[in-house]
């Protein structure tokens, strides 16, 4: 099969039929074998009867349907478990996305042998202030925190190999950093196209501002694991050690002036009221707190069924 395309939804019942008869005239129109995979995610409309409509009058269509709403992020899992196409294309159900882009991202990874191309809305027609502006921001801090050239991250437009699809785990709201999980898997050949954005003609988003704030900590999560996921020593143990050390000095310091004033006689105020002893008893306790939290991570990794799960690219 050359195409699976998986459109993760939630209550989009008026743009289902409408997305898939736009998305079948491409796929005719180019001569693909392909499945169309819609993942409901607990819908609380009609969504669910109109694919299952759909999938009565077509059998390139397939459904998976939650019993309440997990997020995007469980919908493309599930999507990308049951896709069997060389290609997988992801787009929103929202008609903002254009199947018209799809041939290019198909030549893309099959001719350029792109592992993952991403799209570029570099024209939006979303609201400026609580979009766009905010876009811009989050798009920047994750190229400088992940090392990915890309302008827009998050676009819900890609293509992937199946194989990139099928050695990454998208979980939580891991969603928007999916190339970010392609390079820590391995797979490092991912590009941008620029692709038309379109202006929503039916329902409302579904994604509100919080979504940013959110973003950035899963961005903090994401790269703290792929740094220090397998030895998280090297990231408590530095930073508690190099705490302890300061507060050790401190302590030494605060000692040798209360000695200089007595050896002098001089008047000076007792160990305990100085401020800077506090501080470097805290500096201390701290430095050893992160220390054992270092100790006790690594304790947990090597007890992981996971310790040793390596992708492994071929055998021969």
């Amino acid at each position: 099969m050359d195409i699976s395309v998986i459109i993760p939804l939630y209550n989009e019942e008026e743009s289902l039929k409408e997305l898939h008869e736009w998305i079948t005239r491409v796929m005719v129109a180019n001569n693909y074998s392909y499945e169309i995979i819609f993942v409901n995610d607990g819908s609380t409309d009609h969504s669910w009867q109109v694919i299952t409509d759909l999938r009565k009058a077509d059998e390139n269509v397939h459904g998976i349907s939650f019993r309440h709403n997990y997020g995007k992020s469980a919908a493309l899992h599930c999507g990308f478990q049951a896709a069997q196409g060389d290609v997988v294309i992801t787009m929103d159900a929202d008609l903002q996305d254009s199947p018209d882009e799809i041939p290019e991202l198909y030549r893309m990874i099959t001719e350029e042998d792109y592992d993952l191309v991403s799209g570029w809305k570099q024209k939006r027609y979303d609201n400026r202030l609580t979009k766009n502006i905010p876009s811009k921001l989050f798009n920047a801090t994750a190229r400088r925190v992940t090392g990915l050239k890309l302008h827009d991250m998050n676009c819900g437009l890609k293509a992937y190999k199946q194989v990139v699809v099928k050695n990454i785990e998208v979980f939580s709201e891991m969603h928007r950093y999916i190339p970010y999980l392609a390079k820590t898997a391995g797979f490092t050949k991912i590009g941008e196209k620029v692709v038309q954005h379109r202006k929503r003609e039916h329902g409302t988003s579904k994604f509100g501002v919080n979504r940013f704030v959110n973003g950035y900590l899963d961005l903090m999560t994401l790269w703290f694991l792929s740094k220090f996921g397998k030895q998280p020593m090297h990231f408590f143990g530095l930073i508690g050690s190099l705490m302890f050390l300061i507060g050790f000095i401190a302590i030494i310091v605060v000692g040798s002036m209360k000695l200089h004033a007595l050896h002098n006689n001089i008047t000076a105020m007792l160990v305990a009221d100085n401020p800077y002893f506090h501080l470097s008893i805290l500096a201390m306790v701290l430095g050893c707190m992160l220390f054992l939290a270092g100790f006790l991570g690594e304790l947990i990794i090597r007890n992981s069924q996971e310790r040793n799960n390596y992708l492994i690219e071929d055998r021969v």
